[in-house]
């Protein structure tokens, strides 16, 4: 009852790597389950600092029934966009697991490479949800060139998405010479650096993957073309308005200042909801074809919890989470 594990981010990034396709199911289970009631996904809860505007802390509760355990949990990720001039990644995180009976804590999870991977994956099922619908040719763009896009891409490959070309675009040329650098010799892809902004968002698949605090796009999109908004930030209202929404929840990326949520503030409505992904995968609402399609996910605390349990697992199958003996100091009130 009173163990107490650690994974560090090296094991858990090992595990991740080696396990993508699960992670993509997993991740698919956890919207199903969040949709049929059997999560608690409470506001995710922002530190910021008035000198460092553009950087924050956030911590994200959640629990999850998965299929052999509920489990509770919170992550704490931060975001400090400065960290790349620093050459390190922007995100750093921890997930604490608790125990659902008891509340205890039983692990401590090194979790830059889990958000990195329920983002990614997210972006994943969305995407071969929506081709269902949406056809995808193969032309596909993403911009911002950090982690996160990094994930996705490799996550889309691995998920037989179809990539027939990739651009690249980043304000920073370096980043950006990376990811198509990446995704040429060790994903086989044909990957370039886009020729402009306006080239990458003229691609049937755009992905965003930015640190933006505002929007900046604001050419309309065409039908046919799928964006997934993971950034969120990206779009100017009138395109979110103008085309069909989906969301992994509502009520989650309809605030903080997302483009969604300044859309239903220019609008004075939700007309422009219109659905969600697991409305989707289940079937019960899909896109026509004749608007362009957004996905706009907030990144569910939900995920993170179903992502970190089984990498805990699977960890402890492998011998390597460390348990640490007397973690607790009192087992016993008297």
């Amino acid at each position: 009852m009173f163990e107490f594990e650690i994974v560090s981010g090296r094991d858990a990034k090992q595990i991740l790597d080696s396990s993508a396709k699960q992670v993509v199911d997993l991740v698919e289970d956890a919207y199903l389950r969040h949709d049929a009631g059997r999560t608690l996904n409470p506001d995710s809860y922002f530190l910021r600092f008035p000198e460092k505007p553009d950087s924050r802390i956030i911590a994200l509760p959640a629990f999850i029934e998965l299929s052999d355990v509920s489990i509770a949990g919170i992550k704490w990720i931060s975001s400090y966009p400065s960290n790349v001039t620093r050459g390190i990644p922007r995100a750093s995180a921890v997930l604490v697991l608790n125990d659902y009976a008891t509340g205890y804590p039983i692990a401590l999870l090194e979790a830059a490479a889990i958000s990195a991977a329920r983002t990614a994956a997210s972006a994943a099922v969305a995407a071969r949800a929506l081709a269902r619908y949406v056809p995808a040719t193969g032309d596909v763009a993403i911009v911002g060139a950090g982690v996160i896009a990094r994930n996705i891409v490799r996550y889309l490959t691995l998920t037989d998405y179809p990539i027939r070309t990739l651009i690249v675009f980043d304000v920073d040329l370096e980043s950006a010479d990376n990811l198509a650098r990446y995704a040429s010799t060790e994903l086989g892809l044909s990957a370039s650096v886009a020729p402009s902004l306006a080239a990458a968002a003229a691609t049937q698949t755009l992905i965003t993957a930015t640190t933006a605090a505002s929007p900046y796009l604001d050419t309309p999109l065409e039908p046919g073309q799928l964006v997934l908004n993971i950034s969120l930030r990206d779009f100017d209202p009138a395109v979110v308005l103008a085309a069909d929404n989906y969301f992994d929840d509502v009520e989650h990326c309809l605030k903080a200042g997302t483009s969604p949520h300044l859309a239903e503030q220019v609008s004075d409505g939700r007309t422009f909801v219109t659905g969600t992904l697991a409305d989707v995968l289940r079937g019960r609402n899909q896109p026509t074809g004749d608007r362009p399609v957004i996905f706009s996910p907030f990144g569910l605390g939900i995920l993170d919890l179903a992502v970190g349990h089984f990498v805990l697992r699977t960890a402890r199958e492998q011998g390597i989470a460390l348990v640490v003996d007397d973690f607790f100091g009192e087992t016993r009130r008297w």
